[in-house]
C-alpha cells in the first residue's frame, strides 16, 4: 500500500460523502492543505494526522502478517 493509494481512497470517500476539503479538514481537526496533501499522495504527512482523517472518513487500517494471530493470542 502506498500513500497514493491511501490518498485515492480518502478522495473517493470524501466525494461520496459530499464533503469539501474544508469540511473534511474541519471535522478531522486539521488544515485543509493536509487533505490536499494526503489526496495527492504526499509522503511526509504525520501518521497521527493521517489517522484523524481516516477516522472521519470511517476508513480502518488493518495490520496483517503471518504472526498477527499469534501476537493477539499471546497479548490476551
Amino acid at each position: 500500500m502506498t500513500m497514493k493509494h491511501i490518498g485515492e481512497a480518502i478522495l473517493f470517500h470524501r466525494k461520496h460523502a459530499g464533503l469539501s476539503r474544508e469540511a473534511c479538514a474541519q471535522l478531522a481537526g486539521v488544515g485543509k492543505t493536509v487533505i490536499f496533501d494526503i489526496e495527492h499522495g504526499k509522503t511526509t504527512v504525520q501518521f497521527d494526522t493521517l489517522l484523524k482523517v481516516l477516522n472521519v472518513m470511517n476508513i480502518k487500517i488493518r495490520l496483517e502478517s503471518p504472526l498477527m494471530e499469534k501476537m493477539e493470542h499471546e497479548n490476551s
